[in-house]
């Protein structure tokens, strides 16, 4: 597996999301399963891996935590903290020790690589919760910290007071608004950029139908890429990328992929799966590597087609109020 730097971290060319093994895509698998595909990922050399406190109320940290015991000092572990109300600035910094202590007990560890405030609201000010990241990094408790689907301006705000290690927000072939500016800010102040849902909650593996149903917490049943209109109309981009993919003997979620890393050199996908072949596909997509001709020649046929659908965290909260 090859391996990228995002701040100070060395992690692999791709890393895995653990989310969907607690919550999100429908029934989860059973523990000892999802232990199993933990370690098969380490095996095949991936070593950044990625939870967060509610993923599952805490179950997905206990579960990362088990699965990488054995291998704790050979990987690098990325949980997330969320705030969403006003706390004053010494209220704001128990509140994230506390979750931070919290998330460490169950992941069985004394520190974690990588701690990202999980959403970046405008009412609390980026630069309080970077002083008490900028503490929790010089007592040990903490490596790096990030920020989820932050902003311009909040990413340079917060770095200017305590570097950030890396910015983790959606982005796919799907969702590219991030490139605007964020992703350029990032490679100018050194942070990583680390996108979730890089294959569009699977949409880019090219198995997905219109007559595919979702149910429960499956996210993809509010998430208006998978109506079944905007299936059908997305399917001139999966023709592309297949056509591609073809071309480099890969499939369309490794060229995905693939297209993802040489973009940027400080850009490292999260795809999440609960089967093994999917897991063995996406990490072999490190190995895919395409030249600068092959990448412009998909970009140029990128820009002639459009995206039918999106994901947001409003159309997320959907759920909670359907149950």
């Amino acid at each position: 597996m090859k391996t990228r730097a995002i701040g100070g971290l060395q992690v692999s060319a791709i890393g895995l999301g653990t989310m969907g093994f607690s919550h999100g895509y429908g029934p989860s698998v059973s523990d000892p399963e999802a232990i199993g595909l933990i370690r098969k990922a380490f095996d095949l050399g991936c070593t950044f891996f990625d939870t967060a406190e509610g993923y599952g109320a805490g179950a997905n940290e206990q579960l990362v935590g088990r699965a990488l015991a054995p291998v704790r000092d050979q990987v690098v572990i990325a949980t997330k903290f969320f705030i969403g109300s006003t706390p004053t600035r010494a209220e704001l910094g128990r509140r994230i020790r506390a979750r931070l202590e919290a998330s460490l007990g169950r992941l069985g560890t004394d520190h974690v690589e990588l701690y990202y405030q999980h959403r970046v609201p405008d009412s609390i000010p980026v630069e309080d919760v970077a002083t008490v990241m900028g503490e929790l990094i010089e007592e040990g408790k903490i490596l790096g910290w990030g920020q989820s689907q932050a902003t311009e301006e909040q990413v340079r705000r917060a770095h200017a007071v305590t570097p950030l290690t890396a910015v983790q927000s959606e982005y796919s072939i799907m969702e590219r608004m991030w490139e605007r500016a964020v992703i350029p800010a990032c490679e100018e102040l050194g942070i990583g950029f680390v996108p979730f849902s890089p294959l569009a909650s699977g949409f880019l593996s090219g198995t997905v139908s219109a007559d595919d149903t979702y149910t429960g917490d499956d996210v993809r049943r509010v998430i208006s890429r998978f109506d079944k209109d905007n299936i059908r109309a997305n399917q001139p981009l999966l023709g592309l990328l297949t056509g591609f993919a073809r071309e480099k003997d890969a499939t369309p979620a490794q060229l995905s992929l693939a297209w993802m890393l040489h973009k940027k050199d400080f850009i490292v996908p999260i795809p999440g799966s609960r089967k093994l072949n999917r897991i063995q596909e996406n990490l072999g997509a490190a190995n895919v590597t395409l030249t600068d001709d092959e990448f412009t020649r998909i970009e140029n046929e990128l820009a002639k087609i459009e995206i039918h659908g999106n994901r947001t965290d409003e159309d997320i909260t959907k759920l909670s109020h359907d149950e």
